[in-house]
């Protein structure tokens, strides 16, 4: 086996492991940050407000299944540190969401600016995208990445403005009809359709990696 070869593929191994690592531990800070401020609902009663609270455990299963899915894809040598400092950057933004369950108005302000910083993720990870693909040495290869293109194209043009928008619209709601959503609990519609989207979102992500699996199999396969 040609050594630089070798060499390259246990550097390769190196980076998905720290990358793997940072995705699951980041996710990790998040959700204690979750579980903390939910604990402090549950003390003072505001059962409304755990809409919030699923909404933010799915942002967690959200970011942590892409990130994984994004590793095991296109995550090679060498490392790409501004890509993971995306990822730091993001979870301290959910650290800081998490903080307003009790709070409609500033969660949504705060999901929408999320939504944001994430769309500029996607956009960010394209130059790994066309790294990968300038790379691709077989048909297997080819095909794993141009899924993976098609899939971060499809999130950078229609999901992520959609929940980018779905959260402005929620936001401008709430601070133009606080009475209606706030006095009178109208937020728990919109908590309720951003919930509905996560879930939709998840069950995309779940499609998704179904019809990647196999590709990514055989590229392994053929490397």
């Amino acid at each position: 086996m040609n050594p630089q070869s070798e060499g390259r593929r246990e550097l390769d191994s190196i980076v998905i492991n720290v990358e793997l690592t940072l995705a699951s531990i980041i996710q990790g800070v998040a959700l204690f940050f979750l579980t903390d401020n939910a604990r402090t609902i549950i003390t003072m009663r505001h059962w409304d407000s755990f809409l919030y609270v699923a909404a933010g455990l799915c942002v967690i299963f959200i970011f942590w299944s892409r990130s994984i899915i994004h590793t095991l894809t296109l995550i090679r040598w060498p490392m790409e540190f501004g890509h993971n400092f995306f990822y730091i950057g993001c979870a301290l933004g959910e650290a800081i969401l998490f903080s307003r369950l009790d709070n409609p108005l500033a969660w949504f302000q705060l999901s929408a600016t999320y939504a944001a910083a994430v769309w500029l993720l996607f956009i960010y990870d394209m130059r790994l995208i066309h790294a990968r693909i300038v790379e691709a040495r077989n048909e297997a290869d080819r095909a794993l990445y141009g899924r993976a293109r098609a899939d971060q194209l499809f999130n950078i043009y229609v999901l992520v403005p959609l929940l980018f928008l779905l959260n402005l619209t929620c936001a401008l709601a709430i601070w133009i009809w606080p009475d209606f959503f706030i006095t009178r609990s109208g937020h728990i519609w919109l908590i309720s359709s951003q919930l509905v989207s996560f879930i939709t979102y998840l069950a995309y992500i779940g499609r998704h990696f179904s019809k990647i699996a196999q590709l990514l199999l055989r590229s392994r396969q053929v490397d």
